[in-house]
């Protein structure tokens, strides 16, 4: 039971984070209007930051230097060429076909995490990848039929949710860390560096309401939802979050709707339908067989009611916490994502 509770735990994180993102990304198209988008890119970032220094709770595993590489790199993905590919794209294309192509992260983000991480791609994921493809082609190609300019823009977006693909998984060991340290990382990083880029380009700077609108997108929509988002992967893994994750697009066209945006014609619907379909295949996914643990000894964030850390403490340590621990080998049978202790092969 425990196990279960653990997954489902897992997913409504990554729930909780779409909804953060999702809502925010209508908001950004509509305060970033007439913004350049490296200065967007910096006050998001900046917000971001901002959110991470709030009391999280329970701390884990601190980053540590061997960690900086991989920082550097998902910062350069995900709080640098991201934002500003999606703040460009947003200026060009409408918030509805825009917050549905966000959809299309969850392919990258699956197939990456196939690639790099070697997790399943199971016969539900595989079809719900199929439509998600279908779905974002035909958002592409309506786009470029509405307008030049809103053809290259979601081809923008596109190439966001690439690079923000690649983030989530090039930085999954980053999950077992401290969340309220990699945002505060990757958010100074990633403002600092869109800022630089902002002041070289010559790009103006927004009004007072615009910009603390932005920093509040930032601190909701990367911020809180980069915090969600890590402690999802550490759940269940890369691909199973970027699958719950692929609702913040549906989020986002929603709150785009309700705000008056009523762009996009058949092709949109069509391609909502087939997105839509997609997510709840891969919602519905399931994954349990025998496996066996070999015996090992790591650190990552755990607790003693999930059925694979007994070890002892003393005093008791209730919830969760991190320190170096040793599991001995034991075989056995039980529904599970890809978190730290289920990375075997198939």
């Amino acid at each position: 039971m425990a196990r279960e509770r653990s997954i489902a735990s897992g997913g409504a994180l990554a729930l909780g984070a779409a909804f953060a993102f999702g809502a925010t990304t209508p908001l950004v198209q509509r305060f970033g209007r007439g913004i350049g988008p490296f200065t967007t890119a910096s006050l998001l970032y900046f917000g971001s930051a901002l959110f991470a220094v709030l009391p999280a709770g329970a701390r884990s595993a601190p980053l540590r230097r061997g960690d900086v590489p991989r920082l550097l790199i998902v910062s350069a993905l995900g709080a640098v060429v991201a934002p500003i590919a999606l703040a460009w794209g947003l200026q060009r294309t409408s918030g509805v076909v825009a917050s549905l192509l966000l959809n299309l992260e969850v392919l990258f983000t699956v197939l990456l995490a196939r690639l790099l991480w070697s997790e399943r791609i199971g016969g539900r994921v595989a079809a719900a990848l199929v439509l998600t493809l279908a779905g974002g082609a035909l958002l592409v190609v309506d786009g470029r039929a509405m307008s030049a300019p809103a053809g290259w823009g979601a081809f923008a977006i596109v190439g966001a949710t690439l690079a923000w693909a690649g983030d989530g998984v090039i930085g999954r060991p980053l999950a077992e860390r401290d969340p309220s340290q990699v945002v505060l990382a990757k958010g100074s990083v990633g403002a600092v560096l869109s800022l630089l880029l902002s002041r070289a380009l010559g790009e103006g700077w927004p009004g007072g309401v615009a910009a603390l609108a932005l920093l509040a997108c930032g601190a909701v929509g990367y911020g809180a939802s980069l915090r969600l988002y890590l402690r999802a992967q550490r759940a269940v893994g890369a691909a199973r979050t970027g699958t719950v994750f692929a609702a913040a697009p549906f989020i986002g066209a929603s709150m785009a709707w309700a705000m008056g945006e009523r762009a996009g014609g058949v092709g949109t619907l069509a391609a909502a339908g087939l997105c839509a379909l997609g997510v709840a295949l891969q919602l519905t996914e399931s994954h349990a067989h025998g496996h066996t643990h070999e015996a090992a000894e790591h650190e990552h964030p755990h607790r003693h009611d999930d059925g694979h850390h007994d070890h002892t403490h003393d005093p008791l340590v209730k919830g969760e916490h991190s320190h170096r621990h040793t599991h001995e080998g034991v075989a056995h049978e039980h529904p599970h994502g890809e978190d730290a202790n289920h990375r075997h092969e198939h």
